[in-house]
């Protein structure tokens, strides 16, 4: 019996031993901890750890070890499988017990500086030479571009890839609303804001200028902040200023709100293709990048469909005296806010680009979103209990970069004007990096295949509505009645007068009653003892006429339209103040929209193909060929002399260059490497709206005098554009860079 007591308490003097040294342990582990989380320049340390079915999915050592391999069943052998090497403790300074959990996989990288000096002059003196740190940084770059393509092969591509398809062609699609809101609402807006010919050019040009400045801002900034977290302030942005100006009255604050409204949205194609990209296995991306290309034709789509339906009914609107008036148009630009905040919303939902954490630094977060992709395309697969093999992922050196930010007296202004210096400098010094001498050609080469089919596309897509307009006001012409020296006498007008050309007129004593003068034109005319009444007009004047003791009495016959004529003894009682929306055209716009959602509608087809043949036929010669295609469909409008022919060869150029412009998005993407990918694409995005501007601005003054110009502009640029596009290199089946 006093054996079995002995050896009682010789157990539980033992379990205390083994407690306190577990206890004294745990608290060297919490010191040691804290001391690394001090030190700004030291990264956290991990070890990696296995699962016990690790077996089932065996892969070989591949990239300098960066998978699980079959070491474990030769450490089970040696110590008789008794525990994991993932948790036994064999460091005697630092030892970890069976079963307790290491952290995420660490990095070799990572732990190689862990291990370094911790002194910022150290890691400063290591790299002091620019060219060589820029030289191991290229070196990084390419082992984790090979890496991260194979990493992305086991991932695969399932759930994940098609979830975050959807949200981001929101973003997408946003961009594609943004093009023909103002090309919408114009005919409304200049007629609730009086707006003159040239006030009608810059509204229809300032989203293009918005959108020029958004693309180069953003595109810059999402290389350093993080392409999800510039994408969420952009369409923010966006939402807001689109929201507040369907309330603003004034011409000037509408101006205002609709150019913040682009610049706003200028972030979305360059980040929204560089951010899918990085989530797309090799094999993968042109293809579906240019699946995605299919949203800016929906959103195109959905635009004309709202205009359609929303427009052309004035019944919807309200107004407040006549100081403040809500009309349908302003409905419409309401309900085209409606994508961007519907991308907002599904995009907090999202992950970050772990490409761009990777290119970073960021070696935790990247792995935790590379595993949550895996994750969730096995479990949708079928294939819950698969394994993410990955334990480390190489990380790109980073220069330390010291700020100051000032001591603790310093004001808060004071520090954010340090911050954002310190920002503009390294985006302004990543942009210049894009004319370094590796990438100077490719750069210049790339300016100019954007700029040639921009300054065709925007430049044709607009003449061709412009066309068919001057080509109905043709028609309308050619309808015009025209009446001379006429004489009316104790006559009562109350009924619509439409398309009349009246000269050298005397009417004495007649009554306009509560009507509609649209498209009417009194020349050298006499009015005498007339009474005008409720009248709304469109587009009449009267020209060099006489009005005597005549009463205009709640009409909008406001002086402007009384061009050099004389009033003698006449009065203005109670003008309609403001300018009235033309509510009798509405078989016009219907026709405007009709034409515009055929036009983005005819762009489908291209896009399948494009889709299709991108990964069988390559980049290059996808963008070679259809701009070829689209050069030599030009000289057919030099048959386009009626409407139905101006509406079929807008689908057809539109059906065929879309397969250029998915091709040049694709290898934009791909040419350009990792920390320059948006940069770049956003420099050249904003390089496309310039030449926009300057296409529509010389192709729409060249409407209704002559063909030739366009014809020889559009089709000299796509030819230019599909040469130098031969010299670009070809991406197809290399790895993301």
């Amino acid at each position: 019996m006093d054996e079995g007591y002995r050896d009682r308490t010789a157990f539980i003097k033992g379990a205390k031993d083994i407690a306190k040294e577990v206890k004294r342990q745990a608290g060297k582990k919490v010191g040691r901890h804290v001391d690394r989380m001090a030190d700004e320049y030291t990264k956290r340390s991990y070890t990696r750890f296995e699962e016990d079915d690790d077996d089932d999915y065996p892969t070989a050592a591949r990239d300098g070890g960066y998978y699980r391999g079959d070491s474990r069943a030769a450490d089970d052998d040696d110590d008789g499988g008794a525990h994991s090497d993932s948790t036994e403790g064999h460091d005697e300074d630092d030892e970890i017990y069976e079963g307790e959990y290491q952290g995420i996989p660490r990095s070799d990288s990572a732990a190689g500086k862990a291990d370094g000096p911790a002194t910022g002059g150290g890691a400063l003196a290591q790299y002091r030479d620019v060219a060589q740190f820029e030289g191991e940084r290229r070196k990084d770059q390419e082992e984790l571009a090979q890496q991260y393509e194979t990493i992305l092969q086991e991932c695969g591509h399932g759930r994940f890839q098609w979830t975050l398809y959807f949200v981001l062609g929101l973003a997408l699609m946003a961009d594609g609303v943004e093009i023909f809101v103002v090309g919408f609402v114009l005919p409304s807006a200049e007629k609730d804001m009086c707006l003159s010919e040239p006030n009608k050019g810059m509204l229809g040009l300032i989203v293009y200028l918005g959108m020029m400045v958004g693309a180069f801002v953003w595109g810059g900034l999402a290389d350093r902040i993080g392409r999800r977290q510039t994408l969420l302030i952009s369409l923010s942005i966006n939402s807001v200023f689109a929201f507040f100006s369907s309330f603003v009255q004034g011409y000037s604050s509408f101006l205002f709100c609709r150019l913040l409204s682009g610049v706003g949205i200028g972030g979305s194609i360059p980040i929204v293709f560089s951010y899918y990209s990085e989530f797309l296995a090799q094999e993968k991306r042109g293809e579906h990048l240019s699946w995605l290309c299919m949203f800016w034709m929906i959103g195109g789509i959905y635009a004309a469909a709202m205009a359609w339906a929303i427009i052309p009914h004035y019944g919807w609107s309200f107004q407040m005296g006549s100081a403040y008036q809500f009309h349908s148009w302003r409905v419409f630009v309401l309900v085209c806010a409606f994508p961007s905040v519907a991308a907002i919303a599904a995009l907090n939902t999202m992950p970050e680009s772990p490409r761009f954490f990777l290119e970073n630094g960021k070696h935790d977060e990247a792995w935790m979103i590379l595993k949550q992709v895996h994750d969730t395309n096995m479990r949708a697969k079928g294939y819950p209990e698969r394994v993410f093999s990955v334990t480390t992922i190489k990380t790109v050196k980073q220069m330390d970069e010291l700020v100051d930010m000032g001591g603790e007296g310093t004001v808060w202004h004071q520090r954010w004007k340090s911050k954002l210096t310190n920002l503009f400098h390294q985006v302004w010094s990543n942009f210049l990096s894009v004319f370094r001498p590796e990438y100077r050609r490719v750069t210049y080469m790339m300016m100019a295949v954007w700029f040639s089919m921009s300054f065709s596309y925007y430049g044709l897509t607009v003449w061709f509505p412009d066309m068919i307009k001057y080509l109905q006001r043709q028609e309308y012409a050619s309808r015009t009645k025209v009446f001379i020296k006429e004489k009316v006498e104790h006559v009562t007008f109350n009924f619509t007068l439409e398309n009349q050309i009246h000269r050298q007129g005397e009417y004495f004593n007649n009554k306009f009653l509560n009507l509609k003068m649209k498209s009417m034109v009194f020349e050298d005319s006499l009015f005498e003892e007339c009474y005008f009444e409720d009248i709304t007009s469109t587009n009449t004047f009267f020209k060099n006429c006489t009005f005597i003791a005549t009463l205009f009495y709640n009409t909008d016959l406001f002086k402007y339209r009384l061009i050099n004529s004389r009033l003698i003894n006449s009065t203005f009682l109670h003008n309609k103040e403001g300018c009235l929306l033309d509510t009798s055209d509405e078989n016009n716009a219907y026709m405007i929209y009709f034409v515009s959602f055929l036009g983005t509608l005819a762009v489908l087809p291209g896009n399948i193909v494009s889709a299709l043949l991108m990964d069988k036929i390559g980049r290059l010669r996808m963008l070679a060929g259809s701009s070829v295609i689209s050069c030599v469909s030009c000289f057919f409008l030099s048959f386009g002399n009626s409407e139905s022919a101006m509406i079929a060869l807008l689908c057809l150029f539109g059906g065929i260059s879309i397969a250029s412009w998915n091709a040049l998005d694709v290898l934009t993407v791909e040419v350009y490497p990792s920390d320059k990918r948006t940069t770049a694409f956003g420099f050249l995005n904003a390089l496309c709206k310039l030449a926009a501007v300057l296409g529509i601005s010389i192709f729409q003054s060249f409407v209704g005098i002559t063909k030739a110009v366009p014809i020889l502009f559009a089709s000299g640029a796509l030819a230019a554009g599909s040469f130098l596009a031969l010299k670009l290199p070809e991406t197809r089946g290399q790895v993301l860079q």
